[in-house]
């Protein structure tokens, strides 16, 4: 690690707070959601050139036509996804730089996360490792297709936008668990929260948002 990403980490905690206080006046609640996007250090999930801007609530390319998402976005699937979490396991759609696992790793016991592009999950895998962070297993993989293996989870988090309900995923979730996925073409993406309850499967709009599409095959 370079001394000025370093460096820009460990002076930044006036600009964390600002960040924090942003997404509290948009809505987020939840105190331990709010703790790790103050403490998860962004500018090491993106390129040394755009470090300048980690903390500013947006998104950021990441490289490979990839994005980092907006922190606003990644708080509040965080946020839907627990409260009403009861469980151990989660599934990750999407790794991607490995942000909004890192936010997420600590809040849960286990996460399983599935990313098609190889070269991005080399990278990340070592990311979280020099962070710390020992309770993800990682996959190159189809995310339509997600887990089966370690299925069901208790909670499912997409971080790209699928044109359709993935019907797979929806197996793959745990009797009251939550599947928390942007749905939709560019442009008219909505954040949908799925419920499994016994007798059917509860659907709630969560907003409008913007990813990157989930694409199929590997």
């Amino acid at each position: 690690m370079s001394n000025s990403r370093q460096g820009i980490g460990m002076t930044s905690a006036r600009t964390r707070e600002r960040l924090v206080q942003r997404l509290i006046d948009q809505g987020i609640r939840s105190d331990i959601v709010l703790n790790q996007i103050k403490n998860v250090p962004r500018h090491l999930f993106v390129d040394e050139a755009l470090a300048s801007r980690a903390y500013e609530d947006t998104a950021l390319p990441i490289g490979l036509g990839q994005t980092i998402s907006q922190p606003f976005i990644v708080a509040r699937m965080t946020e839907a996804l627990l409260a009403g979490f009861e469980g151990e396991s989660v599934l990750e759609i999407g790794t991607g730089c490995g942000y909004q696992t890192a936010v997420l790793a600590p809040l849960v016991k286990k996460i399983y996360t599935v990313e098609r592009i190889r070269e991005l999950l080399t990278k990340t895998r070592q990311r979280l490792r020099d962070l710390d962070i020992y309770n993800v297993q990682f996959r190159p993989g189809d995310g339509w297709e997600g887990w089966r293996k370690y299925c069901p989870y208790d909670g499912i988090i997409v971080t790209a936008a699928a044109s359709s309900m993935p019907e797979k995923l929806l197996q793959q979730l745990a009797p009251g668990g939550r599947l928390i996925i942007p749905i939709g073409p560019k442009g008219k993406q909505d954040l949908t929260m799925v419920v499994n309850h016994p007798d059917r499967f509860e659907q709630v709009s969560l907003g409008p948002v913007s990813f990157v599409p989930l694409v199929k095959g590997k």
